[in-house]
């Protein structure tokens, strides 16, 4: 069952449409202020919207379950509320796919060491590691991850880097990021919005021609082949 959105605006986002099928992986990308969380809340429902569906079904007017196993959003930034609760509490709180364990789960993302810690003494790399373990255990049919590698060192955002490279352990991802280098190995489908419109819909290897790159970041980028960089000192 597709994701989709259809001629959807509001004040920050104009006309957007898009198709996701199950199994497919986007990347949105975007300046700041581009409408890109804005866009991953109407996709998972946070802002209701008859716009988008998943097959024939509002997502808005889904309940329960049945919306938690189709679409599932992972924000930027961890919040917990109750300063007691630890980290596999946490999980299981978050756990929808029996299929696989809290432990795995937090072996995948070389977090086990913190199984019993309390989620309010985590760093904020630590935070993002455990929102990804828990989005493995949810299992949605669309997992929307905003700016995941946002807090990560270099060990633990390539151990993300293959999470989301294997396509075993989540259907379909989309993701939010300001890492060209992250979002161009990752090689997924690319959105790119800009002032609340979508500029760019197509593959990543259409996205990453420097052609491509100059008309939406205007010279400040370069594709070297194995690597996308910021030209930091062109002019």
């Amino acid at each position: 069952m597709p994701l989709r959105l259809t001629d959807y605006s509001d004040a920050i986002l104009h006309d957007i449409s898009l198709e996701i099928q199950t199994g497919r992986h986007l990347t949105i990308l975007g300046p700041n202020g581009a409408g890109k969380t804005t866009l991953a809340k109407v996709l998972c429902g946070l802002i209701p919207s008859e716009a988008a569906t998943i097959g024939d079904r509002r997502i808005d007017t889904m309940h329960g379950t049945t919306r938690a196993v189709a679409v599932n959003y992972v924000p930027a930034k961890l919040d917990i509320y109750d300063g007691y609760l630890r980290t596999e509490e946490f999980l299981a709180l978050s756990r929808f796919d029996e299929r696989l364990s809290i432990d795995t789960a937090l072996d995948l993302l070389g977090i086990a060491h913190l199984k019993t810690h309390r989620c309010k003494t985590l760093s904020s790399g630590e935070s993002q590691l455990l929102l990804a373990a828990a989005a493995l255990l949810h299992g949605a049919r669309y997992t929307i991850f905003d700016e995941p590698t946002a807090n990560l060192d270099p060990l633990r955002m390539r151990r993300l880097y293959r999470l989301l490279k294997d396509d075993r352990l989540l259907r379909s991802k989309i993701v939010i990021t300001h890492n060209l280098e992250f979002a161009y190995r990752l090689g997924y489908d690319i959105l790119y919005l800009e002032a609340g419109r979508i500029r760019f819909c197509g593959s990543a290897d259409a996205f990453f021609e420097q052609s491509q790159l100059d008309t939406v970041y205007h010279g400040s980028v370069q594709n070297l082949g194995n690597h996308v960089v910021v030209a930091l000192n062109n002019e």
